[in-house]
């Protein structure tokens, strides 16, 4: 045999070091987007007026409690981090496992030198910034768990807008003919429920495209609420649209700690409900032979089936566990925070809680810190209004859409739903 020379072409890349094409263009999308608002920041930061941004970290404390930072030099801080940050996602500078904390790093920067900008000269009530977003995030989060439960079960829920009107008209009504905050909470939890079986019945057992279901009822939500609020809550608003808002209860201890206590635990109890809700669906989703059951026909429901799983009837109980969540939603526009009920108060939030949905990547912890994105829009653009930042009033009346448009289409990244999800599934 002849002798056979092998040359030595050098160490060969382990398969997860080589890129695949999709990600190369998912990454420079992602990259390019992530740049853009590392510049914007950076040019507010040039632009930041020289002096103190002042931030207000108790709420209601206008003497005391206050923060001050030299307005352009803390921006330029960070505009320059973000800038580092895009530029080392773009350039792969950093593990894959790790770049979502880039975009983190990205964020903060951005809010912060944004902050430092508008805050110059001026004092920012950051307390009630933190506050608020918990206000508006909290019926998100709600729906946004909904939501979860139903499309990890292989059901699209459209539908958690219309879930919210009905739950928080009828929270309202509740709440004015009984006192009763608990019984509110109750009754709007089964009206949750009512509209989660209309649902699960048209779509589960007669198989109606879910999208279109759920479109209808969400009209059908808006015009029935709207009807009766017609004939009789503007008829008699005295004894059927007069609810008393739910009073906050602070946590021994906890609502102490400074700055976090008053924001976190000093809350009403449909919050605290939120928190535990979070735990409890991420604990069942994950943790239990029924959430095993329930990710099992919304990814394979013929392969759930041959090993003995009821799939309609685990997509049942899925779905009207969502609608008791949905429904406390709804609660929280009417007994959780503005009291009487208006008709389309509602104002879309069931459509965002959908969207931080898709960006929480149908995962419980991920639609939270989605739900609170969009709460901190939301109450970013009345708190630019009020220290009259130079940003026209409708384009601040934009910002918390835009964003969502922004963050589902551009920050999502590579995800997917699950598998069956919007497939009906009908016994062999």
């Amino acid at each position: 045999m002849s002798d056979v020379t092998v040359q030595d072409v050098g160490p060969v890349p382990a398969p997860a070091a080589i890129e695949a094409p999709a990600d190369r263009v998912r990454r420079l999308r992602v990259g390019g987007l992530m740049l853009v608002f590392a510049l914007i920041g950076l040019g507010l930061a040039i632009f930041t007026k020289s002096g103190k941004a002042t931030f207000q970290l108790v709420s209601g404390d206008l003497q005391n409690n206050l923060l001050g930072l030299p307005a352009q030099p803390v921006a330029l801080l960070l505009g320059a981090l973000g800038v580092l940050a895009a530029v080392a996602y773009v350039l792969r500078r950093v593990p894959q496992k790790y770049s979502g904390w880039l975009a983190i790093s990205l964020g903060v920067s951005f809010i912060g030198a944004f902050l430092c900008w508008a805050a110059a000269g001026k004092t920012f009530p950051l307390a009630n910034q933190f506050q608020g977003t918990l206000n508006f995030a909290t019926p998100l989060i709600l729906g946004a768990l909904a939501g979860v439960l139903c499309e990890r079960a292989g059901v699209i829920n459209i539908a958690i807008e219309g879930q919210f009107l009905v739950g928080a008209f009828t929270a309202a009504v509740v709440a004015s003919t009984t006192g009763s905050a608990v019984a509110a909470l109750i009754a709007a939890a089964a009206s949750g429920v009512l509209m989660a079986l209309l649902l699960a019945v048209f779509s589960i057992k007669y198989l109606v495209n879910q999208v279109v279901l759920g479109v209808v009822l969400v009209v059908f939500a808006t015009g029935i609420t709207g009807f009766l609020f017609d004939q009789f809550l503007q008829e008699d608003a005295a004894g059927l649209n007069t609810p008393e808002v739910l009073s906050a209860v602070k946590i021994p201890g906890l609502g102490d700690i400074p700055f976090v206590g008053p924001i976190l635990f000093n809350q009403t109890a449909l919050v605290y409900l939120t928190y535990i809700a979070v735990a409890v669906v991420t604990f069942v989703l994950f943790q239990t032979r029924w959430g095993l059951r329930v990710r099992a026909v919304g990814e394979h429901p013929k392969a759930a089936d041959t090993v003995g799983i009821k799939v309609k009837r685990v997509r049942y109980s899925a779905v009207l566990w969502a609608g008791v969540l949905a429904g406390l939603g709804g609660a929280f526009f009417t007994v959780g925070y503005a009291g009487s009920f208006a008709k389309d108060m509602t104002a879309g939030n069931g459509f965002i809680a959908l969207a931080a949905l898709i960006m929480g990547r149908w995962h419980p912890i991920g639609a939270m810190v989605a739900a609170l994105f969009f709460g901190f829009a939301t109450q970013l653009q009345s708190q630019l209004q009020i220290i009259q930042t130079p940003i026209p009033g409708e384009l601040l009346l934009m910002a918390p859409y835009l964003a969502t448009i922004i963050a589902v289409a551009g920050l999502v990244g590579r995800v997917r739903a699950p598998k069956a999800d919007g497939e009906p599934y009908v016994t062999e």
